[in-house]
Order: C-alpha cells, then structure tokens, then sequence
C-alpha cells in the first residue's frame, strides 16, 4: 500500500490506531491487508508518528502484521 494524505495522516510512515481497544502502531511502508488503515482512518482513530519509537514511546504496541513483535 502507501503512505496517506487523508484523515490526519501527512506522509508520514507510522500511524497508530487510537481506538482504545486497539493502540497499535503500523508501519505503512510495509502495510498489509490485515491492517485495514483506510478503516481506522474512516473511524478516525489515526494519529500520526515520524517514528515506530515515538509511538512506543506515547503508549501504542506494534501492529502484529506490519511491523511484528507485537506485546499482545
């Protein structure tokens, strides 16, 4: 897939799902299909990161899927 322009997202390469039942972080250079950004991003639950540590950092665990290691 590829980085998005819609929603909250500028370009930028992480976005982290702040629903609360979720708080994850995904990496969309590596985006898969089970991800489902466009739908986070339609429930407005995305919120942008420059970086993977930076959302680790504000609380959100990795995307199993996208960036793996996930702590869940």
């Amino acid at each position: 897939m590829a980085r998005r322009w819609t929603g909250n997202m500028n370009g930028e390469r992480y976005l982290a799902n702040k629903s609360p039942s979720k708080k994850e972080v995904h990496d969309l250079d590596n985006e898969q299909t089970n991800c489902q950004i466009n739908e986070i991003i339609t429930a407005k639950n995305d919120k942008p990161y420059d970086s993977q540590k930076a959302a680790n950092d504000a609380g959100y665990d990795n995307c199993a899927y996208c960036i793996g290691n996930s702590k869940r």
